[in-house]
């Protein structure tokens, strides 16, 4: 069976955030991954998995170790999506917090 993962139920668990966060700066290999967690490491990768079936990671071979590092172009999607919500909610925050300075006068 072959499952489609979406990118949004990915990025919804927090060990999966904090492996994006991880990987940001540099590629990691699964053992370097997973010693930053103390969670079992089967468990960090089912993790690695769907955030690579996401295109979130990519995987790099380099000897006998898999390197996985951020997908600049997937993350830069992701980010578009969210920008116009972002947007909308700063500019209702900004209208919230005027109203409440007007009333606390």
């Amino acid at each position: 069976m072959n499952l489609r993962r979406d990118v949004f139920q990915a990025i919804a668990d927090p060990s999966r955030r904090a492996i994006l966060l991880l990987v940001a700066s540099q590629a990691m290999t699964a053992g370097a991954i997973a010693s930053n967690f103390d969670t079992a490491r089967p468990t960090v990768s089912k993790h690695l998995q769907i955030l690579t079936e996401c295109e979130l990671l990519k995987q790099e071979q380099n000897g006998r170790e898999i390197y996985y590092h951020i997908n600049a172009k997937k993350m830069k999607e992701v980010a578009e999506f969210l920008e116009p919500f972002r947007s909308m909610w700063e500019d209702r925050f900004s209208k919230l917090e005027s109203i409440m300075k007007k009333h606390k006068k």
